[in-house]
């Protein structure tokens, strides 16, 4: 596909200032100032979807600071009326969370408790006690970049990445937290792992998570019920070589 122009919107009462640009035929790109922008146009942009206003939208994919819209017959006419647009900030997501059960035994553990200047139980507290929400999908088949710590708690990538990062690693990054769904190099402060299955092709959707999806962490040790929604590796499935 290739992009045919661009066009600008400023900010007005309820919206950040956004960028429109044309892709092919049918799809417009959306450029907002931050992650939290994407959040809530894409909860809106779900919204309307869901109320029969974008029924031409064929795919829809937010990213860290973009959303793509697919399908649709006139995207210079959303681009306009987008300028009109109230965007309310994203609220909590009243689907129940998907809870991934955690072993937190991750070998920069003590770092980001360094970073976080408290103890690693405080981390592992602090952490499994923030609900999470996926922003966007990328990477690798199923990772998800979770949002939901403040500003002060977020932690620089490691300076030197490793070269095999083990599937089910749960791992820090800038704003993020993420889970590996595959074995691969990775550079995130690794603080856990989970024994639940991000991405299988077998499964109806095969990805685990899926953008504006709810999250929780849960410790293995913990007295809670046990997770509703993310079966577990088989004990002998062939893990993926690292690339």
């Amino acid at each position: 596909m290739t992009s045919q122009g661009a066009g600008a919107a400023t900010g007005g009462a309820g919206r950040p200032p956004l960028t429109t640009l044309p892709v092919g035929d049918h799809g417009l790109l959306i450029e907002l100032p931050t992650s939290r922008d994407v959040e809530a146009l894409h909860a809106e942009l779900l919204r309307r979807a869901a109320a029969g206003a974008l029924p031409a939208v064929r795919e829809m994919v937010p990213a860290a600071r973009t959303v793509f819209l697919d399908g649709l017959a006139d995207p210079s006419a959303l681009a306009a009326e987008l300028a009109g647009w109230r965007i309310p900030p994203p609220t909590t997501d009243d689907r129940p969370a998907v809870e991934l059960p955690v072993h937190y035994d991750g070998p920069d553990l003590a770092e980001v408790a360094a970073l976080w200047g408290m103890s690693a139980d405080e981390v592992v507290r602090l952490h499994s006690g923030t609900t999470f929400r996926v922003a966007f999908c990328g990477f690798a088949p199923g990772f998800g970049y979770l949002t939901g710590l403040p500003a002060h708690l977020h932690v620089p990538r490691r300076e030197n990445p490793r070269t095999r990062v083990p599937v089910g690693s749960v791992g820090l990054a800038g704003a993020y937290t993420g889970i590996y769904p595959r074995s691969s190099p990775g550079g995130w402060q690794l603080i856990g792992r989970t024994d639940a299955v991000l991405w299988d092709p077998r499964r109806e959707p095969a990805a685990l998570l899926a953008p504006g999806t709810p999250v929780r962490f849960v410790p293995v040790d913990a007295t809670v019920p046990a997770p509703r929604t993310a079966p577990s590796r088989p004990d002998r499935a062939p893990e993926e070589p690292a690339r």
